[in-house]
């Protein structure tokens, strides 16, 4: 038992139509997500309190929930020895399957479903087994990004980096899964990333407000909150994505098989995996981390482009470098911890049992839904200085430990994905491409400038200025000396 004080969990969730409502008006248009949530916690007193998540009605059964919003009661969201995963992934409502073919994909599952660890463990052995693909194909699809962004900012004044990484971010990933560049496949080409965001679009589309000053409120709430997209409006470029990597990715599929893996479910999961979450993860991380690093100002790249050229010049561009560069490895932590790129976790109680905050501890009941808001749990002011503020060395020295405290992977950043547990399979990989891109941009440019707005997922960026380093100054001539193995 805790020695905390007990305490009747705060908040309601009101009348069960009228009231998700009435949440879902607050947190869309007059409120905002962020204020929803603060001005409830200043309320309550309390980071642990009720209230009705959206979508609402029509598209969720039961909109009420218990929220997390501190780094010590957040935690409990991964132990699925309590809380169970089912069917959570986009919170109180699910999206139709006609978007994974009819099938429940691994996102979904709960772990102790049988196909849960089969398909993850197939995901982790994947990773593994490419592991020498990562940096030499991300630092070729960066070296066009990086051109692309140069040539933008010369002819144009700016260039917007989001579409971009967008371009740059699903090259990747076709390549890394299918081995082709998706330019090249038929039916596919240049739009594949447009058709990834209108499949994800029609997912997603009950958790976001389009912010169309020329669309009344309740136009949008009708359309984007009440009912679900039909698929079909997706249906075929879905499709030809789906046939894209049922063609090219026959070795993965293949492997899929001898799981015991049907090949069509293999291939809707490998869609989910590169779409959904690798595709969506980096359209989201990216210009969040260059959004941070331009807000440190010619200071930080000073300090950057120093770290990053003096061990490119001694050992190259390998694993062993990049694990060398301090100030680089804790800027892509602190841009996870300030803006991470999955902002909600959801989680249902599986039995009666007891969680503390900070200050109190709370009863939680069997089928109670668990939520929370990363944006906010990751700025715990009890467990960061300055949780609001960027700060570029957070993580540099004795201050690593803090990282079991950065959630952004539906775990701790001290743990590690298995087949048992709902934590990112691609963790590693995430903070590794991270700090990729922070080696190839200050191996090319000493310092940029860039402003910043908001869109559907994450950040908008665009680059207003690029500073380039004399020959004298440069360090590297932006490939290193090494192969992109692990030396």
């Amino acid at each position: 038992m805790s020695s905390l004080p007990a305490r009747e969990i705060p908040g309601e969730s009101g009348h069960p139509f009228f009231g998700p409502i009435k949440d879902r008006f607050s947190y869309f248009y007059t409120q905002g997500e962020l204020i929803y949530f603060t001005a409830r916690m200043e309320k309550y007193k309390s980071t642990v309190f009720r209230c009705n998540m959206p979508p609402g009605p029509f598209l969720a059964r039961n909109s009420s929930v218990v929220c997390l919003l501190d780094a010590v009661s957040f935690p409990t969201l991964f132990d699925t020895s309590k809380v169970e995963k089912l069917d959570v992934l986009d919170g109180t409502f699910v999206p139709s399957t006609d978007y994974t073919g009819g099938y429940r994909t691994c996102a979904y599952l709960d772990p102790s479903e049988p196909n849960h660890s089969i398909l993850k463990g197939f995901y982790i052995s994947l990773l593994s087994r490419m592991h020498d693909k990562f940096i030499p194909l991300f630092r070729h699809t960066m070296s066009g990004l990086l051109s692309g962004l140069e040539s933008e900012v010369s002819s144009k004044g700016s260039s917007y980096f989001n579409d971009l990484n967008d371009s740059m971010s699903f090259e990747f990933v076709f390549r890394l899964l299918c081995d082709k560049n998706p330019s090249d496949i038929k039916n596919v080409g240049s739009k594949g990333p447009k058709m990834m965001d209108l499949w994800l679009f029609g997912q997603l589309s009950p958790l976001m407000s389009l912010g169309l000053k020329f669309v009344p409120n309740c136009i949008e709430d009708i359309f984007l909150h009440t009912f679900a997209l039909p698929f079909f409006l997706m249906k075929s470029d879905y499709n030809k994505l789906y046939d894209a990597f049922h063609k090219f990715a026959g070795p993965i599929l293949d492997e899929a098989e001898k799981l015991g893996i049907k090949r069509d479910e293999a291939c809707h999961n490998l869609v989910f995996l590169a779409g959904f979450n690798a595709y969506g993860g980096m359209k989201a991380m990216f210009p969040a981390l260059m959004k941070w690093v331009g807000s440190g100002g010619a200071d930080l790249h000073r300090r950057l482009a120093a770290e990053v050229r003096g061990l490119v010049k001694e050992k190259g561009v390998t694993l062993a470098s990049l694990n060398e560069m301090t100030l680089t490895k804790s800027v892509v932590y602190e841009a996870l911890r300030i803006e991470p790129p999955v902002p909600y976790q959801y989680g249902k109680a599986k039995s009666d049992f007891e969680i503390q905050n900070h200050e109190s501890s709370f009863l939680i009941k069997k089928g109670e839904m668990l939520f929370g808001y990363q944006p906010i749990v990751t700025k715990d002011p009890l467990i960061f200085d300055n949780p609001d503020e960027f700060v570029a060395d957070r993580f540099v020295g004795e201050a690593e430990k803090l990282i079991k405290y950065v959630y952004w992977s539906n775990g701790r950043e001290t743990d590690d994905p298995t087949a048992g547990n709902k934590q990112c399979p691609a963790k590693d990989l995430v903070v590794l491409l991270g700090r990729l891109m922070l080696v190839d941009f200050f191996l090319k440019f000493d310092s940029f400038e860039v402003e910043t707005g908001k869109v559907l997922l994450g950040s908008a960026v665009t680059f207003k200025s690029l500073t380039k380093p004399s020959d004298s100054d440069s360090n590297g001539n932006g490939n290193g000396n090494g192969n992109g193995n692990d030396s």
